[in-house]
């Protein structure tokens, strides 16, 4: 006769089911396991934790690209096992970053032939990209100093206080001070008449941002360079501009053509821009340009030839990933100026879109202005009941993610919400989130406010203290100001935004 036996499952496949034992034991945080566990467990596990983040897509404090079509996703894919910095292995990448980077130096009105490379690098963010041209400014300003005999041990640079923190960074990493020109209310962004004032002979450059991460409003770029132009020829200097285009050098080609920000200005030596923002990529890449070669002194690159043959190299960094770079030029072929501009005005139609929603609630002052990166910037004007942040935490409720913060210096009492509208951003959700706002407003209009809650409680903590008949009695307005100073220490020395 025939005999069967039936073949039980794996330990493992039975350890990998849900609710197992390794689901029971507690997350290693501090030391690596003793043992292994199969890989449906550890993808289950992590998963489910992961499940507790918040949804990308309806993360409103970022200008970080959160969606790219299914053909992108594939190439981004297909090349994750590729070291970018590997460039004789991975010659066809290496093209498509110069590629890239002679794209965006044309778009930004370099002045170079149609044939003409241009000069330029890929970094993992505009973050590194600043580094990049803070460090060329530095040098070439230290070997002029050098050459005219003339101390160089105190450069310094110029900015608006509502520079990114990576501005922070570079001036202490790099040891340069850095010089903030304060800002006011209704008026956020640096003015360009003060940069150049605090502009001397230390000065390295004045960085311009074309896209504030506060209100989204560009710099005056072509006044500043007018103002500085008339500064050096007066004081023999030749102190540069350079601008931050992170959040608004994928936008302004397309939307404001005629506006003079970027190599058409004489002084505009370099420029960065975010293309994990509005140029349509997912986290991980930026860009920096220079006018000309002589712009980037050649000792800061650096030649190897361990990987095969000679490369150079200027980066803060080394190895890297090639997904961000291929996905980069994907969007520049795939959309093309015409693409990008017809994302870019639906960006800026829901932006008004959503602006007008909020402005009929007639409780909000808007902050931001209507010409910019397409953004929400709006502050209450009734902040005595409940104030910004407890909108922003109650909006949480509903898995919208909307930041609140105060304004740099000397703006700080001003405290206000901002929405960044980005591709992915709907119609139908501007209308959603306008509704949600308005619903946590008039809940929170039903609710006794903070401060008389506080209030009850430092009279009933007295009264227990002290006697029934005696009371600590404090005024709105002084229990008002414990409130701001309370969220105003939660956020001070914070910036808002990604680069």
């Amino acid at each position: 006769m025939v005999v069967t036996t039936t073949v039980s499952d794996s330990d493992e496949h039975v350890h990998s089911t849900f609710a197992s034992r390794y689901v029971r034991d507690p997350l290693p945080k501090f030391k690596m396991p003793e043992h292994s566990i199969p890989k449906e467990a550890a993808y289950q596990i992590i998963s489910d934790e992961l499940m507790l983040d918040g949804n990308p897509r309806l993360n409103l404090a970022s200008f970080v690209t959160t969606w790219m079509e299914p053909e992108c996703d594939k190439l981004m894919m297909a090349a994750i096992n590729k070291n970018y910095v590997d460039m004789d292995e991975y010659p066809v990448t290496t093209e498509l970053q110069n590629r890239c980077v002679n794209m965006i130096a044309h778009l930004f009105n370099a002045p170079m032939g149609d044939d003409e490379t241009a000069i330029g690098v890929g970094t993992v963010g505009s973050s590194e990209a600043i580094m990049l041209a803070g460090l060329a400014m530095k040098r070439k300003w230290q070997k002029k100093r050098q050459s005219e005999g003339k101390p160089f041990d105190k450069p310094n640079i110029v900015t608006g206080a509502n520079v990114q923190v990576c501005w922070e960074k570079f001036a202490r990493y790099f040891e340069v001070e850095l010089k903030e020109v304060k800002l006011k209310e209704d008026y956020y962004v640096m003015d360009p008449a003060k940069a150049v004032e605090m502009v001397d002979e230390n000065t390295i450059c004045v960085a311009a941002i074309l896209g504030s991460t506060l209100t989204g409003e560009f710099e005056d770029v072509k006044l500043l360079n007018d103002l500085l132009t008339k500064k050096n020829k007066e004081t023999g200097w030749d102190t540069p501009i350079h601008v931050d285009a992170a959040s608004g050098g994928f936008i302004a080609p397309f939307l404001y053509p005629n506006l003079k920000w970027d190599f058409r200005l004489p002084l505009v030596k370099s420029i960065n821009v975010s293309g994990h923002k509005y140029g349509l990529v997912y986290a991980g890449v930026g860009w920096v340009v220079w006018r000309s070669k002589e712009e980037l002194p050649e000792e800061l690159i650096f030649h190897i030839n361990y990987l095969g043959s000679d490369q150079p190299t200027f980066t803060l960094n080394f190895s890297k990933g090639s997904s961000q770079i291929i996905a980069q030029y994907y969007q520049l072929i795939r959309l093309g100026f015409e693409g990008y501009k017809n994302i870019m005005q639906n960006c800026m139609a829901n932006a008004g879109a959503l602006r007008e929603e909020i402005k009929k609630m007639g409780r909000f002052n808007i902050l931001s202005k209507e010409d910019g990166v397409p953004l929400v910037a709006f502050s209450l004007k009734d902040s005595s009941r409940f104030t910004v942040f407890d909108i922003a935490e109650d909006l949480r409720r509903f898995g919208w993610i909307v930041p609140a913060y105060t304004m740099p210096p000397d703006a700080e009492h001003v405290a206000v919400l901002r929405v960044v509208v980005r591709e992915d951003f709907s119609r139908g959700l501007a209308e959603r989130l306008a509704h949600d706002i308005e619903k946590v407003v008039k809940e929170l209009d039903g609710k006794p406010s903070r401060g008389t809650i506080k209030a009850a409680h430092v009279t009933a903590a007295a009264a227990e203290g002290s006697g029934s008949d005696k009371r600590v009695k404090k005024s709105v307005e002084e229990t008002q100001r414990e409130i701001t100073s309370y969220w105003k220490g939660l956020v001070d020395g914070r910036r808002t935004g990604a680069c």
